[in-house]
């Protein structure tokens, strides 16, 4: 099991990045949550299988059609976004 945090900077607000990304999440079978950040980035937090996960960076990488993805920068989660991680993938405001 592997578990990361990105943040996805370029034009990923206001294309459906968030919706796109749970929708991914989703069929990968993956537990966690996206949100905007008012900078304008998409943050993500991605729970599951190894390669689950790596699938999920990948398309992150490209995004929704509309969206244009300058990075995507990764790291361990920290302890207390893991407690706070739900069992299904969510779209949070």
């Amino acid at each position: 099991m592997a578990a990361v945090f990105a943040r996805i900077t370029g034009k990923v607000q206001g294309v459906s990045y968030r919706a796109s990304a749970q929708e991914q999440a989703q069929s990968l079978g993956l537990a966690g949550w996206v949100r905007n950040t008012s900078e304008g980035a998409v943050e993500l937090l991605a729970s599951g299988p190894d390669d689950a996960v790596a699938a999920l960076l990948d398309w992150c990488r490209q995004g929704p059609g509309g969206a244009r993805v300058e990075s995507v920068e990764t790291r361990a989660p920290e302890e207390p976004e893991l407690k706070d991680l739900p069992e299904s993938f969510d779209v949070r405001r």
